[in-house]
Order: structure tokens, then sequence, then C-alpha cells
């Protein structure tokens, strides 16, 4: 073992930093990154990384908004069912025709369809069901005013106007806006880069059949998961035995904006994490004030924001929430924020905790509120799926009686809805 104080490997923590403190140096310096054009195709979810300006009018021309017939509208005037009026068929306008030779007027309609463009001297269409054609003609018996039916010109979009702000998550419909105003590609936020490193002689690949004391891995699925849903790009997951110099040559080889590395990160003999990051970078926190989750790391490699998780799920995935997913999400451009919805619901039971100590309770929500699932267990992965959500406890608290109103982070939005 070494003499370095700072080792705490089969010593214990001596003290541990705050959430809170912990949550600033995970951020501190970090920013979104450079903007690239992605197409649009695979451009939902991501981040916009500049104001977006029409340069064109949507629609760029006056068209029909029913199928029906175009007409100079104070030629209807007047007419009824019982005394139509009377106008000569001159042609028909189809979605991307040229009408230019085309028109209506005091005594013509042409025959129009839903989306085509209207032709010269027609200002309102007609809806079919309120005419009838009969030979050359078409009797109208209903009138309309000036621009009835009718969709003017830039109504939807005008050129010169900024149509979606930096910062906004593209949602399916924005695409479909975008494509309308002749973008083919969205300048986004690019996607930061996460290496995710599970370390561990006992672990072997989902889908394996562990033998004797071997587990497998569930951290790196569940990882990749968060960090695509976060907006990262999960640019390599690798799972190594407990060998220092498999994790050094990990930890620094280049290509990742963040790595997240669950395992190896305690007081364990053979949890090397910690001191390899301090020999070949800088670590910042190790040990914080929570629960579970106390031996998280947070340190820097050259240019990399490193993530030191517990390698027992539950731990891995609460550590995950507070310290790495603000991080990448704030280098994707995205809030800081959880992005999990929250509702106050009342406690069924009592929830107790211990001041200076931020707890993670995950709990279940029924027709009599919130009850608590587990508050120990770090290895119990089960508890997160049994569970509708989860209360964070402040380390100024002691817990909440029963009855107490408490805020509670849902997984599922589907799952706040039906609480």
């Amino acid at each position: 073992m070494t003499s370095d104080p700072r080792d705490v490997r089969m010593r214990g923590f001596r003290e541990r930093v705050s959430v809170a403190r912990a949550l600033e140096v995970a951020l501190d310096g970090l920013s979104p990154r450079h903007a690239e054009d992605v197409p649009l195709e695979r451009a939902a979810g991501r981040v916009l990384a500049r104001d977006v300006v029409s340069q064109v009018d949507v629609p760029s021309f006056d068209r029909s908004a029913m199928d029906g017939y175009a007409v100079d509208a104070s030629a209807t005037f007047g007419a009824t069912p019982y005394d139509p009026v009377k106008l000569g068929l001159n042609g028909e306008s189809m979605p991307g025709c040229d009408v230019s030779r085309v028109e209506a007027g005091p005594l013509r309609a042409v025959r129009i369809m839903t989306g085509a463009p209207m032709p010269r001297l027609a200002d309102a269409v007609v809806p079919a069901e309120q005419a009838r054609e009969s030979g050359n003609d078409v009797f109208i018996d209903t009138p309309v005013t000036p621009w009835k039916n009718v969709g003017r010109r830039g109504e939807d979009v005008r050129a010169g106007i900024a149509v979606m702000n930096a910062g906004r998550r593209l949602r399916p419909q924005d695409l479909g806006l975008l494509a309308s105003i002749g973008f083919g590609v969205a300048p986004v936020v690019a996607s930061p880069r996460v290496r995710i490193l599970v370390s561990g002689n006992e672990l072997v690949a989902p889908g394996e059949r562990p033998q004797g004391s071997q587990i497998v891995d569930s951290n790196t699925p569940m990882l990749r998961a968060l960090v695509e849903c976060d907006g990262g790009t999960v640019e390599a997951a690798l799972r190594l035995r407990d060998d220092a110099d498999a994790i050094r040559d990990a930890i620094t080889a280049p290509g990742a904006d963040v790595i997240v590395a669950a395992g190896g990160t305690s007081v364990g003999r053979e949890d090397h994490l910690p001191n390899l990051v301090r020999e070949v970078g800088r670590l910042d926190v190790h040990g914080v004030a929570m629960r579970p989750s106390s031996p998280t790391g947070i340190g820097t490699v050259g240019r990399t924001r490193i993530f030191l998780l517990p390698g027992n799920p539950v731990s891995c995935l609460a550590a995950y929430d507070f310290f790495a997913g603000p991080a990448i999400r704030r280098l994707a451009g995205m809030p800081v924020a959880w992005p999990y919805p929250s509702r106050r619901v009342r406690l069924a039971g009592p929830l107790s905790s211990q001041i200076g100590r931020t707890d993670y309770c995950r709990v279940t929500v029924g027709p009599g509120g919130a009850s608590p699932l587990a508050v120990a267990g770090a290895s119990v992965l089960s508890s997160t799926t049994r569970a509708a959500g989860f209360v964070v406890v402040p380390a100024g608290s002691e817990g909440y009686a029963a009855g107490t109103e408490v805020e509670v982070f849902f997984y599922d939005p589907l799952a706040e809805r039906d609480a």
C-alpha cells in the first residue's frame, strides 16, 4: 500500500464533500460543444446551436385550402341555393402545376385542389360541396368573402423571421418546419463523446451465464442508455479486469470528452482508479456526503472530465444522475436540471435520514401516497425498477414524517401521469 494520505484503500474516507460542492466541480469550466450540421433525419433530440432565420416565405405562393373552385369573391355575392351564380369553367389548378395562363375573373371559375396555386384574378375558393358542375359551367349557391379558404403567402412563416432559437431541443415537428424553409441539415451542438469504463475481475458480459462468484455487468447497458438520453454519444464501452495498466490506458486514450467509469472507486485493495486519476490528471473530489454513492469521484485527465461512479448498480445510477448526467447535458447544450418530471406527493410512511448526508430514496406511489421502497441496498437494482421514482432528502434534514408533502422525481413521465 502507498503512504499517500489521499489513498483511501483499506483506510476509508476521512471526509466527504457535499453534493452541492461535488456538482460545482462536475460542471466547472464546461460549456456546450461546437456546432455541427446534422442531416434532418438524424437531428431529432439534438440541440440547436444557433438561431434559425427563414430566408423564404411559407407558403411561397397563395394556395387553396380546399378542394373546390377558385373565384373572384365578388362574383359570388348574392348566390343562394334557389338562385345560384353561374360561372364558366376555365381550366383547373393542381398541386405543383403552372397556372400562369389560367385565370378566374367576374365570369369565370377555375377548378382547384387543396394545396394548388391560386390562379390570376382569384381571391377565394368555393368548397366543392357548395357548388355543382354542369357541362362547362359551375353553379355556386353560397357566397364567399375575399381570401376565404385561401392560404396566403407567408401566413405560416415570413422571410426574415427567427423560427427557432439556439438551445431548443429539436422535436419531430421542428424538423418538418426546418425542411419547409429549405433546410436539409440542422445546425446543432456537437454531441459529447462519452467513454464508458467498467472494471472488475468478477464481471461477465450481458447474455453470458456467470460461473461461481462471477456477476453480470449491468452497469454498461444502463449507463449507455442514460448517456444517449442526455444527448451524448458513446465513443467506446470497455469492460476491464482490475488491472492498473489497462485502466490507465483506458483513461488516458484520446477521443472522449467525458469518461464515466463504474467500479474500482472505493476503499478496496483493487480499487485502482482514484490513484490512477491522480497519477495522470487531477482528482478534485473523492467521497461525497450522500447515500448511496458516497465513493463517487470527479476529476480531469487532460481535457476530459472523468466521473468515478461506484460499481453497485443503484449507487452507480444515483451518482450518474447527480453528477455525470448534468455535465453531459451541459456539453450537449441541454438544461443541467434533471430530465425527470416531478410532483408533490404526501408520504404514506416516515422517511428517515441523517443530518449532514443527502439521501436518494426510491419510492412507490399509490393511492395512499409515496412509500419508501428502499433506503439501503446499493446493489439491489430491482428496487429502481419497482420504484415509481425517488425522493431526495437534503443534508440538512433528518427525514420526513408520514403525511409530509415531498417532491417525487419520476423515472418515467407516464408513471408521473398515472400515479
